[in-house]
């Protein structure tokens, strides 16, 4: 992401709308492990981090091979990369069904392809990357749903991307937000969905210590 390219909260409908998935997944069917793709990796490590539940974030990169894995090239947006956070969870407290309804709903804008407000790219796509089977055919029974109810404004354009191997982020990126809250980008990009999130969704929010 580019530190003068700060891109508006653009969503493309009220986060309220948003309804979780009507497909159940047990605690005990859910694997813990999600990784989303949702624009810059900054912003939706600040929004997937204060849910309760989450027991560690790492940015990185899914969707392409090793030797590019780094964020030199996925800056250029011909790696095959999208910058992503894998989230590690306790199913007994948040599953996947609802990190996905966060993430269609505050997390970033489904409806931009390849981008997210200025950042341009398909390393800023919006993708989610399956780790099984359980977590492929949510997904996909959420985006049809969002589709059928007409939702959004506009198609969602996430795509599903199972089987991609998750490299992880230069150690600078973990963390951004939390250490850098003064930054322009993070001031004007990833507060405000945070924000959202503390408004739409406090009953999943960490308790205050």
């Amino acid at each position: 992401m580019s530190v003068c390219a700060i891109p508006g909260l653009n969503l493309s409908v009220s986060p309220e709308q948003v309804p979780p998935p009507r497909m159940p997944l047990s605690p005990a069917m859910d694997c813990g492990v999600a990784i989303l793709a949702g624009g810059c990796f900054w912003c939706t490590e600040a929004v997937f981090g204060a849910l309760d539940g989450v027991r560690s974030i790492a940015p990185g990169y899914a969707g392409g091979r090793a030797e590019r894995a780094n964020y030199e090239a996925v800056c250029t947006g011909v790696s095959g990369h999208a910058e992503v956070i894998r989230i590690e969870y306790d199913p007994a407290v948040i599953g996947f069904p609802a990190l996905l309804q966060v993430f269609f709903a505050v997390a970033h804008d489904a409806t931009q392809l390849n981008r997210q407000g200025n950042d341009i790219g398909s390393q800023y796509r919006s993708a989610v990357f399956p780790q099984d089977g359980q977590q492929e055919q949510l997904v996909r029974s959420y985006i049809r749903e969002l589709g059928d109810a007409g939702i959004f404004l506009a198609p969602i354009a996430t795509t599903i991307e199972p089987g991609q191997i998750f490299y992880p982020a230069e150690p600078y990126h973990f963390d951004y937000a939390a250490r850098n809250p003064d930054q322009p980008y993070i001031r004007g990009v990833s507060a405000p969905k945070a924000g959202k999130l503390r408004q739409y969704f406090p009953h999943l929010q960490k308790p205050a210590d």
